[in-house]
């Protein structure tokens, strides 16, 4: 038995990464497209219950690889039971949501295989009988196709945010669950997790977040970050940012969106007193819902905006905050 189009679940203590779904939703798309179906691989220790989840996402199946040397995540675990995975199951195309994780481990798997990784996809698209992957380059600037030639498994990322999970297709019926059998006795893992230091546990991963409110230098000062900390609170949203307020250290690092930070995709992102320079723009140009308020009615914010407002921040934002505890 073999799979067309191979999705790689992402999980940490049984729990599932959001992304992992918007990958699907490009499977489930990739599929239509091309007449294939779409399966899940999780990679894990003890992940039956998480199995049995992913058995309702819309997939045909769910293979796994149940092994103590993929307890905790390595490269080298992950990279060692996915090459084995992939030569078993031969598919087409292999499908990853652009983490922090694939980053470092996809890279080590393609080597493995022989085969070219386009990563950090934003869409694809057919140029005749073609299919053609677009990623963007220059911080977003440019939009550049690449192809594959030759025979697959032909490996792909897509950035967090390209595809949204809430697209996912579900069916009536249950996709079944496939253990494997691997052997990793010869993967060698040259890393072990001792411990997580605290400072990893504290940080943020925005890309799981549902409502975002993000601020620029048009709050002017840090002491005016408390306020927007209460819109946040009102609204139920994390706190993010973008780079000159975390460069001044007015928020911590790992609140920064953009090139050089998360890139997100919630249902909800509020924009205060950020112009919206490229580098921010290809972090969050995938939300759902954008609203910006900037004083300055030609701020680039404002091209991708749902709802735009063009007023002083120290107006609105306490007007909203008001109206959102009253409701």
């Amino acid at each position: 038995m073999s799979v067309d189009i191979l999705v790689v679940a992402e999980q940490r203590d049984g729990v599932l990464n959001r992304s992992t779904l918007e990958a699907v939703v490009a499977g489930q798309e990739l599929g239509k497209q091309l007449g294939k179906e779409v399966a899940l691989v999780a990679l894990g220790k003890g992940i039956s219950s998480l199995a049995e989840e992913l058995t309702s996402k819309g997939v045909k199946e769910v293979l796994t690889v149940d092994d103590d040397k993929l307890s905790d995540y390595t490269p080298d675990g992950y990279a060692g039971a996915l090459q084995q995975v992939i030569a078993a199951e031969n598919p087409a195309y292999v499908l990853f949501s652009h983490t922090y994780t694939v980053r470092d481990y996809a890279p080590k798997l393609a080597m493995k295989l022989e085969r070219p990784l386009v990563s950090d996809c934003v869409r694809y698209k057919m140029d005749g009988n073609a299919l053609v992957f677009v990623r963007q380059v220059f911080q977003g600037k440019i939009d550049a196709d690449f192809t594959f030639e030759g025979d697959g498994p032909h490996l792909v990322s897509f950035q967090v945010g390209a595809f949204n999970a809430d697209n996912l297709e579900t069916s009536g019926a249950a996709g079944a669950v496939r253990n494997l059998s691997l052997s990793m006795d010869n993967v060698e893992i040259r890393t072990k997790v001792l411990d997580v230091f605290e400072g990893v546990k504290q940080e943020v991963d925005l890309s799981k977040a549902d409502r975002i409110v993000s601020v620029g230098r048009g709050v002017k000062k840090s002491e005016n970050i408390e306020m927007m900390k209460d819109l946040a609170a009102a609204l139920g949203a994390e706190m993010g940012a973008s780079r000159p307020v975390c460069d001044d250290g007015w928020l911590p690092l790992d609140r920064q969106v953009g090139s050089s930070g998360q890139t997100v995709a919630p249902k909800l992102y509020f924009a205060v007193g950020i112009s919206g320079a490229i580098q921010h723009i290809v972090g969050m140009k995938n939300s759902g819902t954008i609203v910006a308020i900037n004083k300055d009615p030609h701020a680039p914010i404002f091209d991708i905006a749902d709802y735009g407002i063009v007023a002083d921040l120290f107006e609105v934002i306490p007007e909203v905050i008001s109206a959102l505890k009253e409701s």
